[in-house]
């Protein structure tokens, strides 16, 4: 018996988690994908120029952790 055929023969009936296991996460992928989209047409309905587009971009793609850090912070923990 090679080496290559016990570490088979070990793992036979157990599940390998990085080839058998996927994760479902499209509900939330898609509700984050929704609050990206309504905060850029927020923050992006008043650009009139390209500083002002690229700024609120970046905000429609991290408001989710500008917020946390304003919450954190106004409850100081």
């Amino acid at each position: 018996m090679k080496k290559d055929d016990k570490a088979e023969e070990c793992c036979e009936g157990k599940m390998n988690f990085n080839k058998h296991h996927s994760h479902n996460h499209g509900g939330s992928n898609a509700i984050y994908g929704l609050g990206v989209v309504g905060a850029l047409f927020y923050f992006l309905q008043g650009a009139t120029t390209l500083g002002m587009v690229i700024v609120g971009i970046g905000k429609a793609v991290f408001w989710p952790a500008i917020l946390m850090f304003k919450l954190l912070t106004f409850l100081q923990i």
